[in-house]
């Protein structure tokens, strides 16, 4: 799964990586929970005639998915993540398959591996060896509260974990590569059945692991010694990060600051 992941590139590079025409400036972020806003790159609506620039633009969601059909968000499960080899056919994620894939930029994610009843789960900083900034595969989809507000919310793709991810845990985001950006967020012409091939673990030795503290899993630690190596070696009560619940309307205007 992904449950918290970074992104600490700047816009600049962001703008460069992604083909965008500008990013608002925002600070770096160390330690991204559920609920908070995520950076996600969407395809534009329509380049100017005779343009060679991508036609993408970056907007800012809720991490967590709500659907469009739901009643009411206390009802339904925070959806940080959807497993890529059935979201086509989950009801909370076929129409954003479908009609809103995205990319969520990240400098890399967490992961915690546990060792066994009594020990504490050991968190990992999980980043690219040899690029600063990757792309999850995602879904976006807007919800419409009872009051008339919307909310744009989205969830990370996740699929099998590459080998040498596989020994922390067995689910890892879905990477898009760059040359495949233009497909995947094709949703016009390109239906979840053609873009499947893409929902894929990169190959073995493009990520590297690195054990950190604990800290992480607070959300309110978010500072970049977070991603220093540390191996815990006290013996505690196993426990994962909990994304803490938002109450329907607390989402607002969304802002990274």
């Amino acid at each position: 799964m992904c449950g918290r992941f970074s992104l600490t590139a700047s816009p600049e590079e962001l703008a460069e990586s992604f083909a965008l025409l500008g990013v608002e400036d925002f600070p770096a972020r160390y330690n991204i929970a559920p609920t908070q806003p995520i950076l996600l790159v969407i395809a534009g609506r329509g380049r100017e005639p005779g343009s060679n620039l991508p036609d993408r633009r970056a907007m800012l969601a809720r991490w967590g998915l709500t659907p469009a059909w739901a009643k009411n968000l206390e009802d339904m499960p925070l959806n940080i993540n959807a497993r890529s080899e059935t979201a086509a056919e989950k009801a909370s994620f076929k129409a954003a398959m479908r009609h809103r894939r995205v990319l969520v930029p990240a400098s890399g994610f967490y992961e915690w591996r546990r060792d066994g009843v009594g020990k504490r789960a050991q968190p990992y900083w999980v980043r690219p060896r040899h690029c600063g900034i990757v792309a999850f595969g995602g879904l976006l989809e807007t919800y419409a509260e009872p009051g008339g507000s919307e909310i744009d919310t989205a969830a990370i793709l996740t699929t099998a974990a590459s080998r040498d991810i596989a020994h922390i845990h067995d689910r890892m985001p879905v990477v898009i590569q760059p040359q495949d950006f233009d497909q995947w967020l094709d949703c016009r012409t390109q239906e979840p059945r053609d873009v499947a091939h893409l929902m894929r673990s990169p190959e073995e030795g493009f990520f590297e692991a690195i054990p950190v503290s604990d800290k992480v899993n607070n959300a309110a630690n978010a500072g970049p010694d977070l991603q220093e190596r540390a191996e815990l070696d006290q013996p505690a009560a196993p426990q994962r990060p909990l994304p803490e619940k938002q109450k329907p309307g607390d989402a607002g205007q969304l802002t990274l600051f």
